[in-house]
C-alpha cells in the first residue's frame, strides 16, 4: 500500500516538503508556528511500529526540525508531541510556544479556532525556514 496523507492533515495543513522519511507540514493556524512530521509509511499509528532504522531517522529528522524552529522562532518552549486521538496516522507535532501566546500555558489543540495564514504569512514563514532546510528537504 502506498503512503497517503490523512484527510484531516490534508485539510488543516500546508505541505512544506519531504525529508528522507517524513513529510513536513505547517499547520494552517497563524496563532502559533506549528509544524508536523508524518512518516511516509502506510498504516503506521505508533513509533514502535516503524523499523528500527526508520525510528532512528524519525528522531534525527524531528531533532533537526526542532533545532531549526528554535533558531528561527526563538520560542520560550518548543512542544513536541504525538497524540493521534483524532488522526490515527503517526504524526509528530512541533509547536513553537511563547508565554504571551493565546493558549499559554495550556495545550494549543482544541483550545481556539484556527486563524488561517494569509498568503504573505505563508511566504514569510516558509522563507524563514527554507534556507535552513535546503539540502535536507525536497519540495513536494
Amino acid at each position: 500500500m502506498t503512503f497517503q496523507l490523512h484527510p484531516r492533515l490534508q485539510q488543516d495543513c500546508i505541505v512544506v516538503g519531504n525529508f528522507a522519511l517524513c513529510r513536513l507540514l505547517m499547520m494552517n493556524d497563524s496563532q502559533y508556528p506549528w509544524f508536523i512530521l508524518v512518516p511516509q509509511k502506510s498504516e503506521i499509528t505508533e513509533i514502535y511500529q516503524l523499523e528500527i532504522s526508520d525510528r532512528q531517522l524519525l528522531i534525527e529528522e524531528s531533532s533537526h526540525l526542532a533545532e531549526i524552529l528554535v533558531d528561527v522562532y526563538k520560542p520560550d518552549k518548543l512542544n513536541i508531541a504525538t497524540i493521534g486521538n483524532l488522526v490515527p496516522q503517526l504524526h509528530i507535532h512541533h509547536v513553537v510556544r511563547y508565554q504571551n501566546d493565546k493558549a499559554w500555558p495550556k495545550p494549543v489543540w482544541g483550545k481556539y479556532a484556527a486563524v488561517q495564514y494569509t498568503e504573505k504569512q505563508i511566504y514569510e514563514n516558509l522563507t524563514a525556514l527554507n534556507e535552513r532546510l535546503m539540502g535536507y528537504l525536497s519540495v513536494c
